[in-house]
């Protein structure tokens, strides 16, 4: 190990690694966001509650899957680049959000909604106001486990050209230089933890007192 190599890799390498590595985690988890919560928000419904146990039973098989086989699978028709790895990683981080979102809204009492239809509120209404609300910290603890999910396993994307942390992680392997693991590795390791920390940190500051 010298200081060259790791300078090299800190100051020269790792700012692009890690602004690649960022918009990865960024889209993904963006996308299980906008996919997970209303599919969650669907499958509490009375008319669709039936579908429930499916879903989950399909996106746990998903979940088994490993990334490197969905990448592969998707490589012919996405070609390399970001959009297999953001695939592969949005198919197993629906998972936690979906079941989260479930749990939450299945979590809220039926006397508060009975009472809020007795205050003449719609079930539209109900469930953005009532539901919704109470259910978020359950919700943001789904995400806070997906991102933390997706920062680890975003490395693979380095193997399909996608860049990221994953490249320094490559490198070092291949260069015999532990000054690109030591960096790639840390750098992915504090990111998790800071994410994990920062929706926490939400999810405490929402969640009504007594909860």
């Amino acid at each position: 190990m010298t200081w060259e190599n790791f300078r090299f890799a800190l100051f020269e390498k790792a700012p692009g690694a890690l602004l690649e590595h960022s918009m990865i985690v960024l889209i993904t988890i963006t996308l299980a966001i906008l996919i997970s919560v209303p599919l969650g928000i669907f499958l509490t419904r009375p008319k669709f509650k039936k579908f429930g146990l499916v879903t989950l039973n399909l996106l746990n098989i998903l979940q088994a899957i490993p990334g490197l086989a969905i990448i592969a699978l998707a490589l012919p028709i996405l070609g390399l680049g970001m959009k297999p790895a953001v695939l592969a990683l949005l198919f197993q981080s629906l998972l936690p959000i979906v079941r989260n979102t479930i749990a939450g809204l299945i979590g809220v009492s039926p006397n508060l909604k009975e009472a809020a239809s007795g205050m003449g509120m719609s079930r539209g209404k109900i469930l953005l106001e009532v539901e919704i609300p109470l259910a978020m910290p359950i919700i943001l603890s789904g995400i806070r486990t997906a991102t933390v999910y997706v920062v680890s396993m975003g490395t693979l994307a380095s193997l399909i050209g996608a860049g990221g942390l994953g490249n320094l992680i490559m490198g070092g392997l291949a260069l015999f230089r532990p000054e690109y693991l030591i960096v790639g590795a840390g750098l992915g390791a504090i990111m998790a933890i800071l994410l994990d920390r920062m929706i926490g940190y939400l999810e405490f500051r929402i969640t009504p007192p007594g909860m």
